[in-house]
Order: structure tokens, then sequence, then C-alpha cells
């Protein structure tokens, strides 16, 4: 069957809606909001050359990194165009400590958390950057929403407190409850990918007319892969089971395909998007660099449960590489860090065998 051409993401929206004749259209409408706003970043993130955007803004975030012009523009754009959407409760930024509320009288039954420029600190040197969004059904009030309903925006016998203010226990919900979650990168084209449970879908903007159009169907990963993606500066600084296991990528196998080729680009969403396409393993384990950090860099909310909800869509793994399964973990605060390791189903199983060994 030839791939379908001339699909928009806004006709693609409507057709998983039809799918579930209970849907009120609330995800639909929420979704379409974000693209807008991703449509704004793309645009000043296209003309960040010409544009007095470069550069350190002077302010610094809650991780204590100096805020990029372009990452505090993102983050306003996304603020101000969801804050009266109609469709979320609150709001959570990378670049914020709290929680974002929305304007009285717009609250609606879902929250979003998102980071609004990941790989910021590549802007500069023109590398491809990204936002990434997360989308929770509301809890409170209510208790936990219903497990497996990620795509239906009513589940029978649960409704949520529209018309109220969301609190940041609406937002601390595991990756595991996500109705949706996606990125957009920034790069030679503009291309939002994401999944609402049932499956993975990219869309490439096409600036001459200023439409997603369906360009990478049902995105499966490659169950193994020839690539691995990790930060090799810190090795002195990993276990040694993390050590052992980048050893044997780079060892010499063909019977098993090593050794694996090192693509690191160091702006995660592109590391991330490459290997969803192509096939990879990408890690960024705990270490004993920063004795701050001890249980990982990346922040669960904003950046790991995401992904993974994507990559599982796909196919793929997502873990921390001490026994957990990114998506169930259940947050405890807004800007909570862990070690990631997510991509190729099979490279994942091996890596998590390797972690674990005790030798």
């Amino acid at each position: 069957m030839d791939r379908p051409l001339g699909i928009t993401v806004s006709r693609h929206i409507m057709d998983l809606q039809r799918m579930h004749p209970e849907a009120t259209g609330d995800l639909s409408g929420l979704l379409s909001e974000l693209i807008v706003a991703a449509k704004t970043i793309s645009a000043e993130v296209n003309m960040a050359g010409l544009a007095d955007v470069l550069g350190m803004s002077g302010k610094t975030n809650i991780q204590g990194e100096e805020v990029q012009k372009l990452d505090e523009f993102a983050n306003n754009t996304i603020k101000r165009r969801m804050a009266r959407c109609g469709y979320i409760c609150v709001m959570t930024s990378e670049e914020e400590e709290g929680i974002i509320p929305v304007t009285d009288g717009y609250e609606g039954k879902y929250t979003l958390a998102f980071d609004p420029l990941d790989g910021s600190s590549n802007i500069d040197v023109n590398v491809n950057i990204g936002t990434i969004f997360s989308i929770h059904r509301r809890k409170s009030d209510h208790g936990k929403p219903p497990m497996g309903r990620r795509s239906t925006d009513v589940a029978e016998g649960w409704e949520p407190a529209q018309g109220k203010p969301g609190s940041e226990e609406d937002l601390l919900q595991a990756g595991r409850d996500q109705v949706a979650a996606g990125y957009i990168i920034y790069g030679s084209s503009t291309m939002l990918v994401f999944t609402t449970g049932e499956g993975v879908y990219g869309f490439t903007l096409d600036p001459s007319v200023g439409e997603f159009f369906l360009s990478h169907p049902e995105i499966k990963i490659p169950e193994r892969s020839k690539y691995f993606s990790v930060n090799e500066g810190n090795y002195c600084y990993w276990d040694e089971n993390m050590r052992r296991y980048i050893d044997h990528l780079k060892q010499n196998d063909k019977e098993s395909g090593r050794p694996y080729s090192s693509r690191y680009i160091g702006s995660l969403v592109a590391d991330f998007h490459r290997n969803l396409i192509t096939g990879g393993i990408f890690l960024y384990p705990k270490d004993n660099k920063s004795p701050d950090k001890p249980t990982g860099k990346l922040r669960l909310l904003y950046e790991a449960a995401p992904l993974a909800f994507i990559v599982e869509q796909a196919g793929g793994r997502a873990i921390t590489g001490d026994g957990r399964e990114i998506m169930d973990i259940e947050p405890d605060q807004l800007h909570q860090r862990v070690p990631l390791i997510i991509g190729s189903r099979y490279d994942l199983d091996e890596a998590e065998a390797f972690l674990a060994c005790r030798k």
C-alpha cells in the first residue's frame, strides 16, 4: 500500500477522535493549540541568526542554568497560548520552579508539562533543538484516572473537575498514565512526532502553506541497531557495569554487528529522533560527577517520561538502568531527575543485563 500523502495533522487528529465516539474533542483541541505554538516557535528559530534572539537572557532557571533568549521566547509562547485554550487546568515548565496556573474561567480536564526548548545550549551553533510535551488527565477531586484509556476524553464513571484550578498533584503522575506525548524538532525541517497511545506518527511542516503533513506514518523503531549515543567524556564517572557495557559495544564482533557506531549530538531531542527513525540506544546514566544530582540529570516529567511513552508505542523501551521502567516511576516533585537509557528493544534488553550484573 502506498504511503498516504496530503494528510494534515488536523485531519489525522480528527480521524483519531472519530475512532472514539465517546470523545469530547478536548484532547484534539489541546493538541491543535500546541501545534500553533510550535509553528510560532519554529518561525522564530528559523530567524534566530537574523533576529535578536541568540545569546543569554541574563536569567537563571530553576535548574541553575543560564536561560537563552530563545528559551525564554519558547516558554512564554507556550504559556500564553495554552493559558486561555480552555483544555488544561494547570501547566509546568522545565524553565520554572512551580506550577503555572491557567487563566481563571478557562480551566479544563488536562494538564501539560513541557520543555520549551530542549538542547538550548546548542542554539548559538545551529544544532537541532526541540520542544517536548506531556499530557495527563487531571485527577484532583476525583482520584486517579483509570488505566488504559489514553485516547478517550471521557472514561465511564470518572469525570474530571473541570472549571476548578489544577494543582501540583494533577501534574505529579506516572508516565504510564499519559494520554498524549510528543516533541517538535527544529532542524533542516520542522517535524512534529506524537502519540496518543495508538502508535507514533510524524508530521513535517510545509512552510509554504504553514501546515504539518503526515510524513512518517506508524513509526516503528528497529528492534536492534548499530548506533549508540552517550557522552563518553563522562566515562570515568560511571560505575563499572556501565563502562563494561560501552566497552562491549565498541568491541569487534561481526556476528553481533559490533562495533556499534557512536552518534552523539548532545541535544536529547535530536539524539532521540535519530535513534527513533534509524534505531539506536541513547544513554544518560547516573554518575558520580555531580554530587548534587545523584539520581541522574534528565527531568522525568519534561524529558524522560514523554519520550518513554513515544518509544514504547514505537516498539522500544526506556529504563533507568537501576531496575526501573521510566513509565512506571511515580514522581514526587516537579523537577525530579532520573537516569535515562532509551531506544531499540534488543539493545535495551542487553544493556539491562549488563547493568544488573554484579561482577
